[in-house]
């Protein structure tokens, strides 16, 4: 809001050197805050949850703000005993809109759930489709198929936290040539 407010004053012609001298003050003091505060809850999950934070952050695409956060929204993944509930929680389950045979909406994510998890694996889809090669080869897939770009994304959101889930509950390190043997050759 205050670097909103900055750019406004900087942005309608001479801007009064007294109240963007007072708003840096407090953008200053708000950012020392905000930082002192991230430092404690770091502090406070690794006292905790440091091997799993550690886990986390080996899968590609997840970082270590991101691992931390997915650490703190989920409560350690104890609050979920399966994916589906995770996803859902996150807001990234598909939700079909239709009544009959005469209305039909597009298919869309629920958006129900914690936004700020959602952003966070939005942004880290990014990196995960350069660096995480099973998120690559789903969102070429989704691609080649003609899907937009965006709903190829959502998808890798979706794969990023069944990879952390999965992670968190079974205990074992990342490894991207890991195959279920559930999954048929």
């Amino acid at each position: 809001m205050l670097k909103n407010k900055l750019h406004g004053e900087a942005v309608l012609g001479e801007p009064s050197k007294e109240v963007v001298r007072s708003l840096k003050r407090s953008l200053k003091q708000l950012e020392k805050e905000i930082k002192g505060l991230e430092d404690k809850l770091l502090v406070l999950v690794k006292q905790s949850y440091q091997e799993l934070l550690t886990r986390l952050e080996a899968i590609p695409g997840i970082g270590r703000k991101t691992a931390l956060m997915l650490v703190v929204l989920t409560g350690g993944f104890v609050r979920f005993t399966s994916v589906s509930e995770l996803c859902s929680c996150a807001g990234l389950t598909p939700v079909i809109r239709q009544s009959g045979s005469s209305v039909k909406g597009r298919p869309r994510i629920s958006k129900i759930g914690n936004q700020k998890l959602r952003n966070l694996l939005f942004m880290c889809s990014f990196n995960a489709c350069k660096y995480n090669k099973a998120c690559r080869d789903l969102y070429e897939r989704i691609v080649a198929k003609g899907k937009s770009k965006k709903l190829a994304l959502i998808a890798v959101c979706n794969k990023l936290l069944k990879q952390a889930f999965a992670i968190a509950k079974s205990g074992l390190i990342y490894d991207d040539t890991y195959r279920s043997t559930l999954v048929k050759n």
